[in-house]
């Protein structure tokens, strides 16, 4: 868990290992990356983002990278598709 600004981000590979609530644990968001399917949820006010991946293309899997941004407690996420 990494803590930026007051705000909780839960970070793991899978998001099939996460052994908490994020929610009631007070974790503003969670970062996870097995699938490399870029996508963004939101689920009890927590935001889960996985960016994808910037490598090597996979499968047939868009190559993406995400930005978190944070300013005032408030959590923007974007995906950004790159063309290779």
């Amino acid at each position: 868990m990494v803590d930026i600004d007051g705000l909780s981000i839960y970070i793991l590979h899978d998001l099939n290992d996460l052994d908490v609530d994020p929610h009631a644990a007070a974790v503003g968001v969670v970062l996870t990356g097995h699938s490399h399917k870029p996508r963004i949820d939101e689920k009890d006010r927590v935001i889960y983002i996985n960016p994808g991946s910037a490598g090597p293309r996979r499968f047939k899997l868009p190559v993406s990278l995400g930005i978190l941004e944070i300013q005032d407690r408030e959590i923007r996420p974007q995906l950004i598709t790159l063309d290779c």
